[in-house]
């Protein structure tokens, strides 16, 4: 498995969750699994056990491989001091890194160089993102003289980020032009690296069920839709789980108290100290107010233009509002006035803080994830865990994972709208807000949320169900 990034040591986004996942419950199930991943600053691991040779063009340099191995996963650390010894992972100030398409075809092609030396004569290899999108490309070269084939597997998990860079790359980096095709890696005369793992992978998969069909339409697509059409006999959508080990309230040591479905207690104590850590009334009769909990990146993908087109509405609701993320800087400053005008009732911390995000999805009563597109999402699915009623857009993986509640049958997990309007956001939000009003209703959602199953091991059978077609389809 190679990928750019990974939990503990690395994260930017949902990608580390799931490779800091996905191969310990691979290994749950009796796989063995090696990861790698470059080795960024900060990530101490111990000296490099060995170095291995890699050719990028013309440009020959070696790679520093560290091991470490844990509860039967080994992972394999890429070190390289001008590649990956950086302040971030791919870029600063909202630009990336320009020599990232040498510094990820360098981790590629050092990570195949790894494997070959193992002679565990791998079953498959599985890469993630346009960071690896070179990896079936430089096996099928590596492996066009041999009678057997490594079956590969390649995953989205956002579509959105695409590794287009101009094609000028390519004799860089030792690749022909003769990739240079729209069936290859050319794209709009330039070159993707998301393309080339797309159409050069066995399989590919994405992170739900319902973003694998919406990838495949021109609206959520992104220019890739056509691409994902013609592959779509080989595409697959598994949803991500989440790691319970981490994620569980009845064992979550951020939380003043444990909890569960049918001890629900301790999730009024979390309460309390949400809204005293962010310095809200915390007395009896503010803890009978509802409260909404957001943790997000402050962009229009997740929804702020429509909380901003509602933001004469949001204090009118009878509810608190707790707010935690960066991103755009009118959508921080946006919190920032909220907060200051309605200082009793809106309270917003710009910046992340794992401690405070455990506590925001145990004390609020409602999570708010009103995204444009969500490839999966995990928010929604630790907030079902944790008895925090979801607010979403009915898209993606929270579609699959929240289901509506029904006014008749009363049954359902969680608040979904369609529509990406403002209105409708807002008629999700007071839905909520009157369930919240009944609680024998409320407990009843609570507990069927709570008793979801989305462990990673469902997903780590499918992920194997995909290597072995994989397998299959190489053998053919």
């Amino acid at each position: 498995m190679i990928g750019s990034e990974a939990l503990p040591f690395a994260k930017t986004g949902g990608l580390a969750d799931v490779l800091g996942a996905l191969p310990k419950a691979l290994t749950r199930l009796g796989h063995t699994v090696d990861l790698v991943i470059p080795r960024y600053r900060g990530i101490n691991v111990g000296p490099p056990s060995t170095s291995i040779r890699v050719a990028l063009g013309g440009q020959v340099d070696d790679a520093e491989i560290s091991t470490l191995e844990t509860d039967g996963l080994r992972t394999i650390f890429v070190g390289h001091n001008t590649y990956f010894d950086r302040e971030y992972l791919y870029g600063a100030a909202d630009r990336d890194y320009p020599d990232n398409p040498e510094r990820f075809a360098f981790f590629c092609q050092a990570a195949l160089n790894w494997a070959a030396t193992t002679g565990r004569g791998h079953d498959v290899v599985h890469a993630h993102d346009w960071q690896t999108g070179l990896v079936p490309v430089l096996l099928n070269r590596a492996e066009a003289t041999q009678t057997a084939r490594t079956p590969t597997v390649f995953t989205i998990h956002n579509l959105a980020y695409q590794g287009v860079f101009d094609a000028s790359w390519l004799p860089r980096l030792g690749l022909g032009w003769d990739l240079l095709r729209v069936d290859a890696m050319e794209y709009w005369g330039r070159i993707s690296y998301l393309k080339a793992g797309i159409l050069f992978s066995d399989l590919v998969t994405t992170v739900s069920p319902t973003y694998a069909h919406e990838i495949q339409t021109p609206e959520l697509g992104f220019g890739f839709d056509g691409i994902l059409r013609h592959k779509s006999a080989a595409l697959v959508g598994i949803l991500n789980g989440i790691d319970y080990d981490q994620w569980d309230p009845d064992g979550d040591v951020n939380l003043p108290e444990p909890y569960n479905a049918s001890k629900l207690r301790g999730k009024g104590a979390a309460k309390r100290k949400l809204l005293e850590s962010y310095g809200l009334p915390a007395k009896a009769k503010d803890r009978s107010r509802p409260l909404i909990g957001m943790i997000s990146r402050m962009v229009d993908q997740k929804g702020f233009d429509l909380i901003a087109a509602l933001v004469d509405e949001l204090p009118k609701l009878g509810a608190g509002i707790v707010v935690l993320g960066t991103g755009d800087r009118r959508y921080e400053d946006m919190w920032r006035n909220l907060a200051a005008k309605h200082p009793t009732a809106i309270a917003a911390r710009i910046g992340f803080d794992e401690a405070l995000a455990h506590l925001i999805e145990g004390g609020s009563d409602i999570f708010l994830m009103p995204s444009r597109f969500e490839p999966c999402g995990l928010n929604q699915m630790y907030s079902l865990r944790y008895g925090t009623i979801p607010v979403v857009r009915a898209t993606g993986g929270l579609n699959d994972t929240v289901l509506d509640v029904d006014p008749e049958t009363c049954r359902g997990t969680g608040f979904r709208f369609v529509d990406y309007t403002p209105e409708a956001l807002l008629g999700a939000i007071r839905r909520a807000l009157a369930a919240f009003g009944n609680r024998p209703l409320w407990r009843r959602i609570q507990k069927a949320g709570m008793r979801q199953d989305f462990s990673w091991d469902a997903s780590a059978r499918d992920y194997v169900d995909v290597y072995e077609r994989a397998a299959r389809r190489v053998r053919v």
